[in-house]
């Protein structure tokens, strides 16, 4: 994946078992990278004018027939708008099915490190990056929802069982995500809940913020299906109330 450096606003890196959160800006585009191979990048989204409206990912499943994210397909909020489209995606496979880590999933598979005893090099969890970054906006329990889990696999056989690919993501694979709505994002870099590494797997992330193009009646993600062409109309009419 290539792009004009031109188009780059910012850069930075997220140590693995980390968390952050940011507003972004309407036509932005985050570009999120793996630097190492194995990442995971658990994101939640929310309207920031309205805290209400948050990510909705049975609505952004079932309304583009699909059990994974990629290159194409949109993130919904709960009230039938997007709020970013996945334009690009060398990874080609992203869960969001299978939720955070908890401090009791971390425990049992890598014993408790604490912040006290062990400083940067501690384990933390999904759940509670989370709530830590949701606090800063006056958020908790009650407002976390189903979360993407960038650059992870999880497959499912005949069975039902549910199947972790350990090498799936590469170092350097990218996903780039255009914003059509200004969106508060939450996130953080602890490991996929099934991941069966035997150490805290601790994966560095770069992230970028990118000059984004304006969104064409042929884009690929207003026409990967009738719903997303309503989707960006229910986006129009938001920002016409603007």
């Amino acid at each position: 994946m290539t792009d004009s450096d031109q188009n780059l606003l910012y850069q930075d890196e997220i140590p693995g078992g980390a968390h952050w959160s940011f507003t972004i800006k309407k036509g932005t585009v985050l570009r999120l990278i793996d630097r190492q191979g194995g990442a995971n990048v658990g994101m939640l989204f929310y309207n920031p004018s309205n805290l209400l409206e948050r990510y909705n990912a049975p609505d952004s499943l079932k309304c583009q027939h699909i059990f994974k994210l990629t290159q194409g397909n949109c993130l919904y909020s709960d009230m039938g708008r997007i709020f970013c489209s996945v334009i690009a995606d060398t990874a080609g496979w992203h869960d969001t099915v299978c939720g955070n880590t908890n401090k009791a999933l971390v425990e049992q598979k890598w014993g408790t490190r604490t912040y006290q005893d062990h400083g940067n090099d501690w384990t933390l969890n999904g759940h509670d990056s989370f709530l830590i970054e949701a606090a800063k906006y006056g958020l908790g329990k009650k407002d976390l929802a189903a979360n993407v889990n960038w650059f992870s696999k999880v497959s499912v056989d005949e069975t039902g069982a549910m199947h972790f690919d350990t090498g799936h993501s590469f170092a350097g694979a990218c996903v780039d995500l255009r914003f059509e709505m200004e969106t508060l994002v939450l996130l953080h870099t602890c490991p996929h809940p099934l991941n069966p590494a035997a150490e805290y797997p601790k994966k560095p992330l770069i992230y970028q913020f990118r000059r984004g193009t304006p969104l064409t009646d042929d884009d690929p993600c207003r026409t990967f299906c009738p719903e997303n062409g309503r989707g960006f109309m229910n986006n129009h009419l938001y920002h016409l109330q603007g």
